[in-house]
């Protein structure tokens, strides 16, 4: 008759916990956040799973703001926001200034830190954002 260990149940539950969290990619080959990345291939994920949900920034517009595909960048980079039109939306090269990543952090000056309900982006998300605004909030 085999003997169980009581420890292995817990054991098991974490090995699946830390399967499961904690990586909000996309990163670089060597786990790093790409210094480089690409609107269409890492930031339009991020906006589509996190923004452009059913009554938020999709379709409907919320502030005037579609960040659904083929909608988003021109919806953000170099727009004035709705909220503090002193500020730009994504201002290309100034990650700190550009209001979504404010709104992101939650260094907003007005409304609520984004994405409204569903839980703040995770770091890497942030990170990555921030470094395509830092590389020129480039359109590719």
């Amino acid at each position: 008759m085999l003997k169980r260990s009581p420890g292995l149940p817990a054991i098991l539950l974490v090995l699946i916990i830390l399967g499961c969290g904690g990586s909000d990619k996309p990163t670089s080959s060597n786990g790093t956040v790409k210094e480089d990345p690409l609107f269409a291939a890492d930031i339009q994920p991020i906006l589509n799973a996190s923004c452009a949900r059913s009554g938020c920034h999709n379709f409907t517009a919320s502030a005037g703001m579609n960040l659904s595909s083929g909608q988003a960048y021109a919806n953000i980079v170099n727009v004035a926001s709705s909220e503090v039109p002193s500020r730009k939306r994504v201002l290309p090269n100034d990650a700190e200034n550009s209001y979504l990543v404010m709104k992101l952090e939650g260094r907003q000056t007005s409304g609520g830190r984004m994405p409204l309900g569903g839980g703040s982006l995770g770091s890497t998300q942030i990170q990555l954002i921030k470094n395509w605004i830092n590389q020129g909030a480039k359109n590719n």
